[in-house]
C-alpha cells in the first residue's frame, strides 16, 4: 500500500533533501510542497495525505508555520495525516508532543533516524487500520536500490549529523483496552479503570479522583506526578488544579473559562496559561463523530 505525503517548509534546499531521503523509501509516494501556512492547508484539504512533514520555526516569519496548523486541520478533516516534525529548533519538542505528532526530527536530517520515524508512522498507520496485515514489515518501507542509496549518502555525507529528539512511541493511540490505575497504599491496592475517572484535583501534596459514580479516592501523589504519567489522548491538564478527563467533558465555555463534566453539575475552571490544551479538546471532540450547528 502506498501512502501519499507533503512537505510543508519554506526552505527549498530543506524540503528537497526531506523529499530525496523519503524517496528512498518505496511506499512513501510523493504529492507537493507548501511554503506557508495557508498553502499548506490548502494543499492538504485537497490531497489528504496520509503523512505531512511540518516544519514550525520557518526562516521566513511571514509564513506563519506553526503548530497551529495542525489544530486547523482538526476543523475540517475528520481523520487528519500523520504529523512528522522536522526543524531546527529543539525546544518546541514538548510542546509538538501535544498535537500527536508521530516524531519530531532535527535538521539537518539524518537518515536512521528518519527510518526510525517511518516506521513509528507505519506502526501508527496498522493501528488505525487493524484489518491490514502486512506479511513483511521490514519490506514495507526497502530502500530503493544501491546506486540511489550510494548517491544520496554522498550527497549529504558532510551535512548530515545524529540530533534526533526523543519522542514516545505514538502515545496518543488510543489503546483498545482501557486503562487501570493501581493506587497501591500499605499493601491494598485500588484498581481504578480509567474510563471511570472524571478528573484529578490537586489537594496540597494530594491528589484527589473523582469517579463517575461520585466516589473519591485520595492518591498521596502531587498533580504534577499525574500529568507526567497519564496519557495525553486521554487525560489533559487544565488548571494548575485540575486535571481532566477529555471523554468525559459535556460542555466548553471559553468566554467563563470552565469545562463542564458529562451527567453531572460540576464544571471546572480551565486557566490562561493551558489554554492550549482546552484547544486540543475542543479540537479531538470536533475530530471525531461530530455535527457543529
Amino acid at each position: 500500500m502506498s501512502h501519499t505525503f507533503i512537505i510543508i517548509d519554506d526552505n527549498q534546499d530543506d524540503v528537497t533533501k526531506t523529499q530525496a531521503i523519503a524517496e528512498r523509501f518505496r511506499n512513501l509516494s510523493y504529492v507537493g510542497t507548501a511554503a506557508s501556512y495557508d498553502e499548506g492547508v490548502n494543499l492538504i484539504l485537497e490531497h489528504q495525505p496520509h503523512l505531512v512533514f511540518l516544519e514550525i520555526d520557518p526562516s521566513d516569519k511571514k509564513s506563519n508555520l506553526s503548530l497551529s496548523l495542525i489544530n486547523e486541520l482538526y476543523r475540517y478533516l475528520t481523520v487528519v495525516p500523520k504529523i512528522i516534525i522536522t526543524t531546527s529548533k529543539k525546544e518546541l519538542a514538548y510542546d509538538a508532543l501535544k498535537y500527536e505528532v508521530i516524531d519530531y526530527l532535527l535538521k539537518p536530517l539524518d537518515i536512521n533516524d528518519f527510518r526510525k520515524a517511518i516506521l513509528k508512522f507505519d506502526r501508527a498507520i496498522k493501528s488505525d487500520l487493524p484489518h491490514l496485515e502486512v506479511k513483511n514489515p521490514a519490506a514495507t518501507f526497502e530502500v530503493l536500490d544501491e546506486t540511489v542509496t550510494e548517491t544520496l549518502e554522498a550527497e549529504t555525507e558532510h551535512d548530515v549529523t545524529v540530533k534526533t529528539v526523543a519522542v514516545a512511541d505514538n502515545p496518543f493511540v488510543i489503546q483498545k483496552k482501557s486503562l487501570i490505575i493501581c493506587i497501591k497504599s500499605y499493601g491494598d491496592y485500588r484498581y481504578i479503570d480509567s474510563n471511570d475517572i472524571l478528573y484529578f484535583e490537586a489537594d496540597n501534596n494530594s491528589t484527589d479522583i473523582h469517579l463517575n459514580n461520585g466516589e473519591m479516592i485520595t492518591a498521596f501523589k502531587t498533580l504534577k506526578h499525574f500529568e507526567t504519567v497519564l496519557p495525553e489522548s486521554q487525560f489533559l491538564r487544565i488548571h494548575n488544579s485540575y486535571i481532566i478527563n477529555v471523554d468525559q467533558v459535556s460542555r466548553i465555555h471559553t468566554g467563563n473559562t470552565v469545562c463542564y463534566i458529562k451527567n453531572s453539575t460540576t464544571k471546572l475552571p480551565f486557566s490562561k496559561s493551558y489554554k492550549d490544551n482546552v484547544d486540543l479538546i475542543i479540537n479531538r471532540i470536533a475530530g471525531g463523530n461530530y455535527l457543529e450547528i
